[in-house]
């Protein structure tokens, strides 16, 4: 069944949008549960123009594993907060990494096609021996 007056959207994983109310509905949470992860800083929502919380879709994922990580796994919000802090330390580090890797990638080449335009293959290269003009004076 369409309904004419409904359009269906693609709302984007980071996109802030949803109340408070639906992304506790959604990580089947109360409401004052986010306000207390957001306090602890747990999972800061975005804040819309008269203050209000908005979450995304990854905002509830993480909630849910805020919930999983306490009741299944008898982690504390503490311990809980660590291992938020320390995945998104290995987000970054990962995105880096790929960073320094495509750049390194780039170096490579860029030296690939330097060596292809020499006049003469690196293996060739040898150290000249130093020729000196310098005079000795030699005293029996």
């Amino acid at each position: 069944m369409d309904n004419p007056g409904w359009r269906e959207t693609e709302i984007q994983i980071d996109a802030k949008v949803l109340i408070i109310s639906v992304a506790a509905q959604m990580a089947g949470m109360h409401p004052q549960t986010l306000r207390q992860y957001d306090r602890l800083g747990l999972v800061q929502p975005g804040r819309a123009a008269g203050g209000g919380r908005r979450y995304s879709l990854r905002d509830v994922q993480l909630l849910r594993e805020v919930q999983r990580l306490s009741q299944d796994e008898g982690v504390n919000l503490a311990g809980i907060k660590r291992i938020i802090d320390l995945e998104n330390l290995v987000t970054q580090l990962e995105e880096q990494v790929n960073e320094l890797r495509e750049i390194a990638q780039a170096a490579l080449q860029r030296v690939a096609e330097l060596e292809a335009m020499a006049p003469f293959p690196r293996r060739d290269l040898l150290p000249s021996p130093r020729q000196t003009t310098a005079l000795v004076v030699w005293k029996p």
